[in-house]
């Protein structure tokens, strides 16, 4: 990617002592929710002068209420990104990944933004099966098998791309 971002974004692959992973539904256009849904990973924007890590950490506990240290997030274990038109921003998006295991957690959405509010539906943890056969839309493209791998102890020593999905 050459010059500057649209928007950078960092995300978390939550997933808890069942080896399931935490997904956000989603209405694909702010306002309209006839535009249909998605399910995607908790995260969002990096704010000025935070790194991805800090980012990731603050968007987990506004989105599902757990708090963790941005240290405890790691390295990411991908990314996607490419061109995008969605309306509020037009350009190349970013975003990167970090991988978070829990025993278990019951998402708390008391600290979801106003944005946040208008575009979130509901949480879900899902099944890896469940994922790999789903026709619903999921996002990013190649979760189920990036989680595959994780699940296994393949972490990546450098962040995998993954498919960009505009």
């Amino acid at each position: 990617m050459s010059g500057p971002l649209a928007r950078h974004s960092a995300r978390v692959l939550l997933v808890d002592g069942q080896d399931r992973v935490l997904l956000v539904n989603c209405v694909l256009v702010q306002g309209e929710p006839g535009r249909g849904t998605c399910w995607i990973t908790t995260g969002g924007g990096i704010e000025p002068g935070e790194t991805p890590a800090q980012a990731a950490a603050r968007e987990l506990a506004e989105e599902t209420g757990l708090d963790v240290a941005p240290e405890q997030l790691g390295a990411p274990v991908a990314y996607t990104g490419g061109y995008a038109d969605v309306g509020w921003a037009a350009g190349e998006f970013r975003d990167d990944f970090f991988w978070y295991r829990v025993e278990a957690h019951q998402a708390d959405p008391s600290r979801l933004t106003e944005l946040e509010r208008d575009t979130v539906l509901g949480y879900r943890w899902w099944p890896l099966a469940e994922l790999r056969s789903t026709d619903a839309a999921v996002y990013p493209l190649g979760l189920a098998e990036l989680l595959t791998d994780l699940l296994a102890g393949r972490v990546p020593a450098r962040p995998r791309a993954l498919p960009w999905h505009h």
